[in-house]
């Protein structure tokens, strides 16, 4: 394994803490391995998961879908999750970090992988 320091904002690491404290998680390197597999997986469609019990862990997180391709619908979170990351970017990138951070936090809550990611996208305009 690879090993990465990602820094993340205070609350994103409280919401991730929370799931562990939840049991939902072992621990908040499980939590991120789980939340850029799942990401990965919503944008890639050739992309496998390689994180070891994957599909039951995804199971647990997102009770009401299917893992990746299997449980989702046509025009779905894909197609959602990439229209937000797109708006972000681009509020971000116009400096309108303020707004962006609004639009997220309106469409995921913090424990979502996406918004791991898109908070992650965002802390390289806040600095």
């Amino acid at each position: 394994m690879v090993k990465s320091t990602v820094r993340f904002p205070e609350e994103v690491l409280d919401a991730a803490e929370e799931l562990v404290e939840r049991g939902l998680f072992t621990n908040r390197s499980e939590f991120q391995r789980f939340a850029v597999e799942c990401v990965l997986e919503q944008v890639d469609e050739e992309y496998e998961p390689a994180m070891l019990d994957y599909d039951e862990l995804y199971a647990e997180v997102f009770p009401d879908e299917g893992p990746g391709e299997d449980g989702s619908e046509e025009g779905s979170m894909d197609d959602e999750f990439i229209r937000t990351a797109a708006r972000v970017r681009q509020l971000a990138i116009r400096g309108d970090v303020e707004t962006a951070t609004e639009l997220l936090d309106g469409r995921y809550s913090p424990a979502d992988p996406r918004a791991l990611l898109l908070e992650d996208l965002l802390a390289e305009y806040r600095e």
